[in-house]
């Protein structure tokens, strides 16, 4: 699996804050790439494609939905979307404030992500949503 499309966003911040691991000098955004720069994704992907991936993805997940489409749309090849700590924390935060509905929250944003083309979402929410689909199977078990 190749990270052919990670972007340099402010949605990692909660994971470094969580594993105390800020940057020991400078920034990553270097070698991560330009968010206002969508045909840099492609060109990426393409390249890695050529080198041997059997898997691209999209980190972070959500802001880059349009990247993501555009990517399957393109190459029709398995595609990953990583929904980052900081999707995480702002549906967590919006929730516990009673701001939104967890669950649905939950639902929604793996479902849109699903429907931009991801084949496979790497989230925080993966027990969460397995929890949520076995209850929509078997609604009397949960």
């Amino acid at each position: 699996m190749s990270y052919s499309a990670k972007y340099c966003s402010c949605f990692y911040g909660p994971f470094r804050e969580a594993a105390d691991s800020g940057y020991a000098f400078g920034d990553r955004g270097g070698y991560q790439m330009d968010p206002a720069n969508s045909d840099e994704a492609l060109r990426e992907v393409e390249l890695d494609i050529a080198e041997g991936a059997d898997i691209v993805m999209v980190k972070p997940a959500m802001p880059y939905l349009d990247i993501l489409y555009r990517i399957k749309t393109a190459y029709q090849m398995p595609t990953a979307a990583y929904q980052v700590s900081g999707e995480y924390a702002m549906i967590e935060a919006t929730a516990a404030r009673g701001w939104l509905d967890r669950d649905q929250a939950i639902y929604e944003s793996l479902l849109s992500i699903k429907r931009a083309g991801a084949d496979m979402i790497l989230t925080y929410f993966a027990k969460d949503a397995a929890r949520m689909l076995q209850d929509a199977i078997d609604p009397d078990e949960g």
